[in-house]
């Protein structure tokens, strides 16, 4: 792979957890201004999804979505960290280290792929910018 293909395809798993981790939340999360907060963040990470999507197939590569095994050990992760705890404050805790690995992640491929094509790299800045306005807003949940 090149590196427009591994940096699009770090921004469409990266959104497609984002996305699969806020839907399931949405279903436990109780507090109506938390929920809105959590749809808000959903529809972007959707965005960014389709975004990203949209430039693996404009460029011809594959989309090389998160594994099933990833998709079951998050979600039961999900479950097991909320089973006691499903308060508003204890998820937003979760979605601030979620989103703090996003940014670190973020910045590592930015700084690794360099010679990225210019509207791959605006996406990815898109991500890292979305991910660390998600931790400044969720700090009022904590």
């Amino acid at each position: 792979m090149n590196a427009n293909s591994e940096m699009l395809n770090f921004i469409y798993q990266n959104s497609q957890m984002g996305v699969r981790t806020i839907e399931q939340l949405m279903d436990i999360a109780e507090d109506d201004e938390f929920k809105k907060h959590l749809k808000a963040q959903y529809d972007e990470y959707q965005a960014i999804h389709n975004e990203a999507a949209s430039l693996l197939n404009k460029h011809g590569y594959d989309e090389k979505g998160i594994s099933a095994f990833e998709k079951l050990r998050t979600y039961l992760m999900i479950n097991m960290q909320t089973l006691t705890d499903n308060s508003s404050s204890h998820i937003a805790e979760m979605l601030i280290i979620g989103s703090n690995m996003g940014i670190i992640d973020a910045i590592k491929n930015l700084k690794r792929y360099q010679g990225v094509e210019k509207e791959i790299t605006e996406l990815m800045e898109r991500l890292l910018k979305f991910e660390e306005d998600n931790v400044q807003q969720l700090k009022k949940f904590l």
